[in-house]
């Protein structure tokens, strides 16, 4: 068995309004260092261990998981004991 961490960030240039919210809050806070806030998604994944299973899950990513015209995803998989 395998654990796969799927990180979905939005492509640069790509306006990212839920950031840009809470960058907002953060400068309200006092937090007035922060220069630039990017929101993702982060999945995990459990998947059976193959042979081809980077190729699985690119085509995940490709077809359902990430838009890829306005994200770009990146992963790490893990073998679970």
């Amino acid at each position: 068995m395998r654990k796969v961490k799927i990180y979905i960030t939005l492509k640069e240039g790509v306006l990212d309004p839920q950031g840009k919210a809470v960058q907002n809050s953060l400068h309200s806070l006092e937090y007035k260092n922060v220069a630039d806030v990017r929101v993702g998604k982060y999945m995990e994944v459990m998947v059976e261990d193959t042979k081809d299973i980077e190729e699985q899950v690119d085509k995940m990513c490709d077809q359902l998981l990430a838009n890829p015209v306005i994200e770009d995803y990146s992963y790490t998989i893990e073998e679970v004991v």
